[in-house]
């Protein structure tokens, strides 16, 4: 059954227009934020396993710092190919720690 876990403090989250990799149970995630939402998505882009938390935030996508590959990190869809998905993560904020099911 999933389970939150704590990834991080509040304080630490990225940005407006920003991303940033987390640890969370054993993998990288990448947690970006799009206009003060607040996403968590796998950090392997498909294309070259590119690290997405390491990316910018471009009209609401999060961008592949290696290739530019767009994902959408609401639904993890490739900004190119709706059928290219990665996955997403429910996250949240609970008295200043951030969750995210794993």
């Amino acid at each position: 059954m999933p389970s939150f876990v704590k990834i991080a403090s509040q304080s630490e989250l990225p940005d407006p227009g920003a991303a940033r990799e987390f640890s969370c149970g054993g993998k990288t995630i990448c947690v970006a934020n799009v206009n003060g939402e607040i996403s968590a998505i796998d950090n392997i882009c498909l294309h070259r396993g590119g690290p997405l938390g390491q990316g910018a935030i471009e009209n609401g996508k999060v961008v592949c710092p290696w290739h530019g590959w767009q994902w959408d990190p609401k639904t993890g869809e490739a900004g190119h190919n709706h059928n290219a998905k990665i996955a997403v993560y429910a996250i949240k904020v609970e008295n200043e720690d951030v969750m995210v099911e794993v």
